[in-house]
């Protein structure tokens, strides 16, 4: 079976970069100090063999005269005479010795050691010419002995000096063909490497710009609209890889969002034609139908105008010139317009009260959403019960602490708003005093705001809307007990219209 071949991991630009570098700079930088060492070892040579010459030169061109004169005053008794040379003779030795230590060459190095040794000759037969009292015999030993030895030591100093100087002319020469051999090698060298550098540069560039060119085609075809998800451009760049990766979960997860979008206002759209269908059920408006013409039987025109005043408002809110979200202010107008109405039909059942903070007028809320709640009220709760029933609604900005629950102090609540505004959050209640729920009830109702339970439609369906519009932390609370009433609280986030 024949095996698959595995992709080379993602390096980072920053990594090749300095790959790039490296191999372009570390073997320059080799030959460049090899060179540097060279060029430093010929100059120390070339430098210890002129120094050589130097000194020989100096010691040479003066050595002779000064020991034959100074001798010859020292055996005539000239008053010029400061005595016998001995000091400049091992001046002489030391300066020799110090050449023989610098000497290489076989002939220079030979010399060298000749004009030691004359030196230490000369240097007996300057105390043999003090130890000599014959004037005659001073002179004889000085033009035999003196003359002669300084003589042989300027000539055996002249040979060093040839031998030196000829060794520093083919150094140089040797120095001269040898850089320019070793800059011929390292312009070669150079010259390839800047032929690897070039082709690695452009697979390099090329590396880059073709995937980069994919994305800038691949982010103009999302603009156009194609969403619709592939697989990342494969690149041997860690950062050019990842920003493919994330353009492509980008597309899938926008996918899944458009869908999970579409998905929801399809929800909305359904829950809000179905609150709507309920609006306008035919009971309701039979029903108040009839009661405007009993009220205009009983020659009640007042309250008949009243009650079509009511129902115009109520319907007209229910439609709100197609809008899913209207103001606070006319979600309350649409909330009372309905009491109205039904307040003329059970009288003697129905007292309401509206209590909403004139501040919140101006707040979002999708529309039919305290008018279930107040027909719930209604006929499941103040119907259900002997004697008077109340409905109250009401509404207030409220403000939560750090762990979501509802501040009561008034101070506390200037300084939570102070130091986060977002904390702040809008509460309606809508509570009534009818049969209430027992708990078995009770938890059935709320297991329909949680989709685990159908047994009813409004309240879930406002629930819902709630959380599809504001998220899952928004939406509606259930209390109930029996005998009592039942209190529905819906909490939504302050934003305006």
């Amino acid at each position: 079976m024949k095996k698959k071949r595995k992709t080379a991991a993602p390096v980072t630009l920053d990594r090749q970069m300095r790959t790039l570098l490296i191999t372009f700079f570390v073997p320059v930088l080799v030959m460049m100090c090899f060179l540097f060492v060279a060029l430093i070892n010929y100059v120390n040579q070339y430098t210890s063999i002129l120094h050589n010459v130097t000194t020989a030169s100096e010691f040479n061109q003066d050595f002779k005269e000064t020991i034959d004169l100074k001798m010859y005053y020292y055996v005539v008794g000239s008053h010029y005479s400061d005595g016998l040379p001995i000091e400049e003779v091992e001046d002489a030795q030391e300066l020799a010795r110090g050449l023989l230590e610098t000497t290489t060459q076989d002939e220079s190095w030979k010399a060298i050691n000749g004009v030691l040794e004359l030196c230490e000759n000369l240097e007996d037969k300057i105390y043999l010419i003090e130890a000599t009292d014959n004037y005659d015999d001073r002179q004889t030993q000085l033009e035999n002995n003196i003359y002669v030895l300084t003589e042989l030591i300027q000539e055996y100093m002249y040979n060093y000096l040839y031998h030196e100087a000829s060794l520093l002319d083919s150094l140089q020469a040797e120095m001269v063909r040898n850089l320019w051999m070793e800059l011929g090698l390292i312009l070669a060298a150079v010259l390839l490497l800047l032929i690897v550098m070039l082709r690695r540069s452009l697979r390099f560039a090329h590396s880059i710009t073709m995937p980069i060119s994919d994305l800038c085609t691949r982010v103009r075809s999302i603009g156009d609209g194609d969403l619709t998800a592939r697989t990342p451009i494969q690149a041997q760049e860690y950062e050019i890889q990842t920003l493919s990766n994330g353009f492509e979960d980008m597309v899938g997860r926008l996918n899944q969002q458009i869908e999970q979008n579409r998905e929801e206002q399809t929800r909305l759209r359904s829950a809000e034609l179905a609150l709507l269908q309920a609006q306008i059920n035919p009971h309701f408006l039979y029903n108040t139908l009839d009661a405007i013409v009993w009220l205009i039987e009983m020659e009640q025109n007042e309250q008949a105008v009243e009650m079509v005043t009511s129902l115009s408002s109520f319907f007209r809110s229910s439609l709100s010139n197609g809008q899913d979200v209207i103001t606070l202010r006319e979600e309350e107008q649409h909330v009372r317009s309905y009491l109205e109405i039904q307040h003329v039909r059970y009288k003697d059942i129905l007292e309401y009260e509206i209590d909403i903070a004139p501040e919140l007028a101006s707040f979002r809320i999708p529309k039919l959403t305290l008018q279930p709640l107040v027909e719930n009220a209604l006929y499941h709760g103040i119907k259900l019960k002997r004697g008077q029933g109340h409905i109250r609604v009401s509404g207030r900005m409220e403000v939560l602490d750090s762990r979501g629950m509802l501040v009561n102090v008034p101070e506390q609540k200037e300084e939570a708003r102070r130091l986060n505004p977002s904390a702040a959050v809008i509460i309606l209640t809508v509570e009534d005093n009818g049969a209430g729920m027992d708990a078995e009830r009770l938890e059935q109702v709320r297991g329909t705001l949680k989709h685990e339970q159908n047994i009813g439609f409004g309240v879930a369906t406002v629930h819902e809307r709630l959380q599809l519009m504001f998220g899952q932390e928004y939406g509606l609370q259930i209390e109930s007990a029996p005998s009592e009433g039942t209190r529905v609280t819906v909490r939504i986030p302050p934003q305006e219209l």
